[in-house]
């Protein structure tokens, strides 16, 4: 047994230390300076089946929560701009329905909503629609660390469905959605937001003005097109707002409140507590006075809460920041975190008109995003700058959803996986996420000028943690065959399903197995010799079963760089 240990833990070091996507074979799309002048056009080279799989498997580990054999298949037949139409298309798959049965149990908690988000990250037809609702949530953040929010995960369920529901609709639609969601009003103190009152010493919060242009919307500073940093005359950037803007737009968010209230029970709050429908505007309590926005926006006196505020999101969506702000977010939290001015210019460029004369079309914004040409050969185009650091969590969801997780209680009862990976859906510590989306790692930043925001996550905690994770409901979590022969229990539950390859395994072998899961977790990252090592090691492992075996390998390889780092 200690040799066999220390053979894997030589395997775990070679793994870590064995090439990188620039021994890939995945071919760049070929360039053609002199096309010919002839009508026929030229024969095709034959498509390689094991490349289309390797990018069949990227382009769904960007914009799903993992990439999984069937859906690899199904890509390519469907071909990959089919494949976003499709997704683009179907239905969301809710949160708050699969709460509410549980909201008048006792022990009605944040279990129940982890669990309904578990269960539509892992199974949810509409991947992309949660996939990018995910990455919304870590912009436009709420989360339950607040004491109303934390014992409401109804309301958290309900503000992830905005998300949800809105993640292919407009930028200025879904601003509005979360500006009026009492989860967001709790949480950053806009819900109860009052009018000056010198007599009483009130005035305005400023929370949600702040975090609405800070995080939401322009950012601190002026940009260009392509997210670079816009200089005055004297070389100096240019900050979006001051605190003359600040205090307007926190004018502009007073008289709102939980739905149905009125002037009469403006405090009596628990007569109208309702944390799932919109707030509503109280006129007697909504600032009527003029104010002034940022670049010479005027809202006139005299103008009812509703307006104000519609006129305000107007502001907002239409400054020149939106487009390359958003848009580098949303390249950072699905493709790459370093992406080119040009890229981020780009896809700006489909925020700012969509084709149609639209402005702000999330739906559009991200078929861009999927299909530009960085996001589809940038690991061939710049291998040294190009990838992200895959998130702890969708590292889990990952293995779940490839190896197809298998439970037979009513639910996915995986409550706190903060303590695995550092993160949970709606629980960042903080309205600035888990990360910052410049955040660097001081010798990353000084050598090459990178950003790697996931690693801001990466304390010693929890990457233990998470090779734990692996470990735990991988290494040592697994069966093959019918459910049925098995000791999966709901007291010791969650498991893999590692039947399909332990059919290829035994019907084609090693090197089969390898190829096999190479291209679904790794989308081709894995070189030649790494496979060669982990072939060694599946076939010199003679004293364990082939279901323990493969769980070695997968072990190994989601513990490795290669894993890691999404390409």
């Amino acid at each position: 047994m200690m040799r066999s240990s220390i053979f894997l833990f030589s395997i775990v070091l070679l793994v870590s230390c064995g090439g990188d996507s620039a021994n890939n074979t995945t071919a760049s799309p070929p360039v053609i300076d002199n096309p010919p002048t002839t009508t026929t056009p030229p024969t095709p080279e034959p498509v390689d089946p094991y490349q289309q799989k390797i990018q069949a498997a990227r382009l769904l580990n960007q914009a799903t929560f993992g990439a999984t054999l069937t859906d690899i298949n199904y890509l390519i037949t469907r071909g990959e701009e089919a494949w976003i139409e499709e997704q683009l298309n179907i239905p969301p798959s809710l949160h708050y329905p699969l709460v509410e049965p549980f909201i008048d149990n006792d022990d009605f908690w944040r279990t129940y909503r982890i669990s309904a988000w578990w269960q539509n990250t892992l199974y949810g037809e509409d991947q992309l629609r949660q996939r990018v609702a995910f990455a919304l949530s870590e912009i436009f953040v709420v989360s339950e660390y607040n004491g109303v929010l934390f014992d409401s995960p109804e309301a958290l369920a309900n503000y992830y469905d905005i998300l949800v529901t809105n993640a292919f609709s407009s930028y200025r639609h879904l601003l509005e959605k979360i500006t009026l969601s009492p989860a967001m009003g709790v949480y950053l103190s806009m819900l109860g937001n009052e009018k000056p009152n010198i007599a009483r010493n009130i005035r305005p919060d400023e929370n949600y003005a702040r975090e609405v242009m800070q995080l939401f919307s322009v950012g601190l500073v002026e940009l260009n097109i392509d997210g670079s940093l816009k200089l005055d005359s004297a070389g100096q950037i240019i900050p979006t707002y001051d605190q003359t803007v600040i205090k307007g737009f926190a004018h502009v968010f007073t008289g709102w409140n939980f739905n149905g209230t009125t002037e009469d029970t403006w405090y009596r709050w628990w007569q109208n507590f309702n944390l799932l429908e919109p707030m509503s505007a109280v006129t007697h309590y909504h600032d009527a006075q003029e104010k002034h926005l940022f670049s010479g926006v005027l809202l006139p006196a005299n103008q009812t809460p509703e307006k104000d505020l519609s006129d305000a999101l107007d502001a907002l969506a239409n400054h020149s920041n939106v487009p390359p702000f958003i848009a580098k977010q949303l390249i950072q939290k699905l493709i790459t975190s370093n992406p080119t001015p040009e890229y981020i210019e780009r896809i700006a460029r489909v925020f700012i008109d969509n084709g149609f004369g639209e402005r702000g079309d999330l739906a559009a914004v991200i078929k861009a995003i999927l299909l530009d040409e960085e996001a589809r050969f940038g690991h061939d185009l710049a291998p040294q700058s190009f990838g992200k650091v895959r998130e702890p969590i969708i590292r889990a969801t990952h293995m779940w959803r490839a190896f197809n997780l298998t439970y037979i209680s009513d639910r996915i009862d995986f409550s706190w996986p903060d303590y695995f990976f550092g993160q949970a859906p709606l629980a960042s510590p903080s309205v600035f996420n888990f990360y910052r989306p410049d955040y660097s790692p001081i010798e990353l930043n000084a050598s090459y000028g990178l950003v790697a925001p996931e690693l801001q996550i990466a304390t010693e905690s929890t990457m233990t943690n998470t090779i734990n994770f692996f470990a735990w409901y991988g290494l040592w979590r697994h069966f093959s065959g019918e459910v049925e022969n098995t000791d999966i229990s709901e007291e010791d539950e969650l498991y893999l399903d590692f039947s399909t390859e332990v059919s290829i395994a035994e019907e084609e072998g090693a090197q089969a197995l390898l190829e096999h899961l190479n291209i679904v977790l790794t989308a081709g990252a894995l070189n030649d010799q790494a496979i060669t090592l982990l072939v060694n090691a599946f076939e010199e492992s003679e004293q364990q079963d082939i279901e323990s075996k493969i769980a070695n390998l997968v072990f190994l390889i989601m513990s490795a760089p290669q894993y890691a780092i999404q390409r």
